[in-house]
């Protein structure tokens, strides 16, 4: 537990994030509350974005907490993250549930999104947005192409 005892700190146990391995040394706030001791973390928006800068730099293989961690901070639902990884939400489950490892391809799209969330890329940002949009339906609008003159293209889009 967090607590000034004369000049020494001591360490704070994380685990709310939702990992096993944080330990917070400052920051960290006991206050009593109605229902005994209650924590306050300062800046927890600032501490989330560092813990994830690490957890997508590191050179190690993300574990499914990890994976669960970064997909939250992106405020991404398990079955927008199966749709643009194209697996099922079974699958990101399975994942985040440590049950089965991540593939690489998918971790580094993971890695790549959640440090595009954090710059200021609005594009990138926008995108994602509107991945997030995917939440409840899947795009099944059809895709005609037409021979043309210059050759394969999409057929234009007819008037309302």
């Amino acid at each position: 537990m967090m607590e000034r005892k004369g000049a020494k700190l001591e360490t704070y146990h994380y685990t709310e994030c939702g990992l096993d391995n944080v330990y917070l040394c400052g920051g960290v706030d006991v206050t009593a509350g109605p229902r005994g001791k209650q924590i306050i973390i300062r800046d927890i928006d600032g501490l989330h974005k560092v813990i994830g800068r690490i957890l997508v730099n590191e050179k190690r293989d993300l574990s499914g907490k990890e994976l669960r961690f970064l997909r939250h901070e992106m405020v991404m639902s398990q079955a927008t993250l199966a749709k643009l990884l194209d697996v099922a939400e079974q699958t990101v489950h399975r994942w985040e549930a440590g049950k089965t490892e991540v593939p690489k391809p998918a971790e580094s799209l993971i890695r790549l999104l959640f440090n595009e969330h954090l710059g200021d890329n609005e594009n990138i940002k926008s995108a994602l947005k509107r991945i997030a949009a995917l939440e409840d339906a899947i795009d099944q609008k059809r895709l005609t192409l037409v021979d043309g003159r210059g050759g394969w293209q999409r057929e234009p889009k007819k008037a309302a």
